[in-house]
This record gives C-alpha cells, structure tokens and sequence, in this order.
C-alpha cells in the first residue's frame, strides 16, 4: 500500500511499566477522498470524519481479517453514518442527511436524535458479530467509550477530532493484569494516563505522534511502532451491480430495465460511481458473458 503513508495511518503504542495499550489514527487524503464525492455541509463532514477516526482504531485494537463496519442511525437530520474499513485499511465512508435541517453549531444529539450506534465485524473466516449500543454521549467519542463499557467491559477512552480537511484519533484501552497486579495500581495507573491524555489541546492534534506523546507522557516509559498505512478504496464495480441485477433474477432484471425507460442505472453511495445495464447488458449477464456488455452505456 503506498499512498501517503505520512498523512493517512494507525500508529500503536503501549507503555513499559503499565497495563496500558495506545493507537494513534490519522486521516488525510482518505478523509479528503471521501468528502469530494459528496458536498456535506460541515456539521456532517466533521461526523463523518469522527467515525472515521474510530473505524480505524477498532481495526487495529480488534485484530481480525476481514470487514468492519460502524453504521450510526438515527432519524433525525442526519438518519445515517457508514463507515467501512477491511483489515488491510482500506476505508470508505458515507452519510445521508437532510440538508435545510442541519444548522452549524447543531449538537449530536441534534443532528442524531434518539440515535444507536451498530458495529459488524464480517471476519473472512468464522462467524459475524453484531453490537449494538444507543448514541447516548454528548459526542462521537463519548459514544465509543460508552460502547466499549458496556458490550466489552474494557476501561478503554476514545478522543476524536475532525477539523481543517484532517481527522485525528486517539484510543487508549486498559490490558490484562500483566505488570500490575494490584488492582489498586491498576486503576490508579490508568485514571493517570487518562488524564494525561485529557490534557491534549484541540491546536496539538496537528504535532506528530512522536511529539504528542512526548508532551503527554515524558515521565512514562512508552515504546511508539511501526505506522500502519490506510487509504480510500471503494470496493464497488461494474461486476458487484450486475450480480446485483442476476440476484434479482432474469425476469425481474429485465422488467427493471423497461420500468428505467431502457437503461438501469446502478449507484454506489460511497463513492458516487454509476453503473449502467441496458436490455442487451442483462441478455449477456444472464446468459453467462459477465458484465463487459458490447453496449456503448455500461460506464
């Protein structure tokens, strides 16, 4: 994976002396490619970027191959929020809102009402899990650490930020008992690093992760990692749209081309990519020639 690596990444780090892991996201170019498909107003963009952030953080805290997705719902201004990142760090995002409902300095719970937070993980191998939590925090972080509360009985914080074309997160989580054993010490150790970390300023998330941790942790012996390059990708294609159309089967395929007026047009909501089908398109899906139709309409 080559793009960008110094603006787009995860970056793990733990501490010598305590029960305590860290991870660092960054959010460039990605953010950036998902936001040029689709004209949010800001209040949106810096929602989408938030979930963003934490998408990126749960895949490198979860460790698994495969799919997740973080979907916030809700049926306010903004009814949905998706995020989508795979286990090589290729994310995508997308948002549906209602645009003259949004004003700039909205709340979450303005914007996302009575809302629930759902993430999958759809592992390449073994079987899907599913969570669930409301959308109870006063923000996106809020939310995350409440998640991680109450489905995983993990002391684990989350800090997000989505601001100037970048976004930026911070995850700290509490490990099993390992070098500290006394339970007192443990949560002494770990209301400490919290609130060190409290202390961050909206202007230092632009440092890098080096110097961030520096400014927060000079007195604790804490070892930085490798970067873990992330990038946009969308996985659509013309070949997903038309198993699309072969999954609705050869009479109802042909009928939604009549009903479109002769051509079927296929959307990603990700990207804003179409795809388009005509009669003689379908003839060839399901006669079994794929989907490089000779029709001059496919996309």
């Amino acid at each position: 994976m080559s793009d960008l690596p110094d603006t787009d990444f995860t970056q793990r780090f733990i501490f010598d002396d305590r029960d305590i892991r860290g991870e660092w996201v960054a959010l460039e170019q990605s953010y950036a490619d998902v936001l040029a498909r689709h004209p949010y107003p800001q209040p949106v963009a810096v929602l989408l970027g938030e979930l963003m952030a934490a998408t990126a953080l749960l895949v490198g805290a979860l460790k698994f191959d495969g799919l997740l997705v973080l979907q916030a719902r809700s049926q306010g201004p903004i009814p949905l929020l998706m995020v989508e990142c795979s286990s090589d760090r290729d994310i995508r995002g997308m948002a549906r809102y209602e645009a003259d409902q949004i004003p700039a300095d909205a709340t979450l719970a303005q914007l996302m009402p009575d809302g629930h937070l759902t993430l999958t993980i759809d592992p390449v191998k073994g079987q899907r899990y599913q969570g669930t939590v409301d959308l109870d925090g006063a923000n996106l972080s809020e939310c995350f650490t409440n998640y991680f509360v109450q489905s995983q009985q993990l002391n684990t914080r989350f800090w997000l930020d989505a601001k100037g074309g970048k976004a930026r997160g911070l995850l700290l989580q509490q490990l099993p008992v390992d070098r500290q054993r006394d339970e007192e010490e443990r949560e002494g150790s770990w209301q400490h690093v919290v609130a060190l970390a409290g202390t961050l300023k909206p202007e230092e998330w632009s440092l890098d992760n080096e110097t961030l941790l520096h400014r927060l942790y000079h007195e604790d012996a804490v070892r930085l990692f490798d970067i873990e390059p992330l990038r946009f990708h969308c996985s659509c294609s013309r070949e997903r749209s038309g198993n699309a159309l072969v999954s609705l089967g050869e009479e109802d395929a042909k009928a939604l081309v009549e009903e479109c007026g002769g051509k079927v047009e296929i959307d990603c909501q990700f990207c804003n990519e179409r795809y388009f089908f005509d009669a003689s398109d379908v003839a060839q899906l399901f006669a079994g020639g794929g989907t490089e139709a000779p029709s001059d309409t496919q996309h």
